[in-house]
């Protein structure tokens, strides 16, 4: 009974956020756990109001990169939260919250008319006896209900500990420490041939540097490791169905994801994941060889880029934000695939939107400025009429396939005009509650009138994503 009041206690203080202790001593990580990784792939299938989970297999993923003092989340982020909880005593001893694609998927129309399957993954410290796995899902009500659970028994012969096969050529960007008690991102070529692995690399460094040029990153680099994955395709650039151009390329990143032309996502999750395995890592950037414009990013499984595009670095650092620190997108005025204009929207997960149900309440109100009115006004009438504008003629480029410097040159011009209109305002550059933001006209807040999950424009994240992204790098890079 104590145990199940100990579990019911924790449980309780994680979903609402409170400050419970995150930090165990490595004595506890070292009882519980051996120093590689366990991964438990899973089916997630659904569709038409179903929802199913099965077990795929449970292998081996390669030396724990993790923290060894970090073992509970008590961040309360994301749709979905996973919890390993020791058989003996019944007590979670490992959790994670993420998102993942299936999740969004929920979201768009064609949830509605079929079923689809989708490959996830958890993955967690090598436990020394039986554990239990709970999977949870976020209700409307920001509360985690159990979706499935099963028992994995380390010794079971059903349980690979075969060491993964190691995938291309792993090399290393930077390194400021063990993977144990840094940050560790690992970037994935996709698209490149074996003679243009030049490309990725010099790739690859102009995009970190774009990350590490921007805060909080750039005065925290030493708490982050970078290495790349050198995985050679037979011929350059990755699949774009909508345009008629197919690859097969090693993980199977493409274009079109729930027939969004610029989304752009790997669903082969087993491949994906085998060949990650060969580097530690606790975040993926895949590197996509392509010109067209496109990318995705979703917390704590995946993050794309299209390399070659004139907004490259805005992308990588952008679908990073999503990947690292699960901040939702804060522009609403581009075309998207997910149903929008409900009635009566949930307060978000995500740390930097609000539904703004009670504005004594705000998420954010200790960043507040004295004197800043909730909601917060500006001149969202005539953005919207530009941006409409904008999107109009963009819709126009695609219709005819332009080459992509067209569509590049619209959003340079479209940047200029942003940037001077949003820095104008009698209440930019302070936080507050700006109406308009994840892909909703009304409804949903954003903090500041800019930032880098809302524009194009050169402004950096607001203090409120920064300050999530802090939380992140502490819950894997600090003791």
């Amino acid at each position: 009974m104590r145990n199940a009041l100990f579990l019911a206690a924790l449980t309780g203080a994680l979903l609402a956020g409170a400050a419970v202790p995150s930090t165990q001593p490595a004595a506890a990580f070292d009882a519980s756990f051996t120093s590689s990784t366990m991964r438990a792939d899973y089916f997630h299938s659904g569709g038409m109001g179903q929802e199913i989970v099965a077990l795929d297999r449970v292998v081996s993923d390669g030396p724990w990169a993790g923290s060894r003092t970090r073992l509970l989340d008590d961040l309360n982020l994301g749709k979905y939260l996973f919890e390993v909880i020791d058989r003996d005593t019944n007590r979670p001893i490992y959790s994670r919250g993420f998102a993942s694609i299936y999740g969004e998927w929920e979201t768009t129309a064609e949830y509605k008319t079929l079923h689809r399957t989708f490959g996830e993954s958890l993955r967690f410290p090598w436990p020394k006896s039986p554990v239990q796995v709970v999977l949870k899902k976020r209700d409307r009500d920001n509360s985690f209900h159990e979706l499935w659970s099963t028992v994995i028994d380390p010794n079971s012969r059903f349980v690979n500990r075969a060491d993964p096969p190691k995938a291309g050529t792993v090399w290393t960007l930077f390194e400021s420490g063990p993977p144990a008690q840094k940050v560790d991102i690992l970037l994935i070529s996709e698209g490149y041939t074996a003679a243009q692995m030049p490309k990725f690399r010099a790739d690859a460094k102009r995009l970190v540097d774009a990350l590490f040029a921007v805060e909080p990153f750039k005065s925290r680099k030493n708490d982050f490791n970078v290495r790349g994955l050198e995985l050679p395709s037979a011929q350059p650039g990755v699949n774009r169905p909508q345009v008629g151009s197919f690859r097969r390329t090693p993980i199977s990143a493409e274009y079109n994801i729930f027939d969004s032309e610029r989304y752009l996502l790997t669903l082969d999750n087993r491949a994906f994941r085998d060949a990650a395995a060969s580097a530690p890592y606790e975040f993926i950037e895949i590197l996509a060889n392509e010109q067209q414009y496109g990318g995705g990013g979703i917390f704590n499984d995946q993050a794309t880029t299209a390399v070659d595009t004139g907004f490259a670095e805005y992308v990588f650092v952008h679908e990073f934000g999503h990947h690292f620190a699960a901040l939702a997108d804060e522009y609403y005025t581009s075309d998207v695939a997910y149903e929008t204009g409900a009635a009566d929207l949930p307060e978000p997960w995500e740390p930097n939107i609000t539904a703004l149900k009670d504005p004594s309440r705000l998420k954010w109100r200790d960043l507040l400025e004295p004197g800043t009115p909730i909601p917060t006004p500006w001149d969202k009438a005539d953005y919207e009429t530009h941006s409409r504008e904008t999107q109009a003629r963009r819709r126009a480029l695609l219709a005819k396939k332009v080459p992509e410097i067209e569509v590049d040159a619209l959003f340079r011009e479209q940047l200029a005009w942003d940037s001077t209109f949003l820095s104008s305002m009698k209440f930019s550059g302070k936080v507050g509650a700006f109406e308009g933001a994840g892909y909703e006209a009304k409804g949903l807040y954003r903090p500041e009138a800019d930032c880098i999950m809302f524009t194009r424009d050169p402004v950096g994240f607001c203090r409120v994503c920064r300050r999530a992204i802090g939380r992140i790098i502490d819950q894997y890079a600090r003791p």
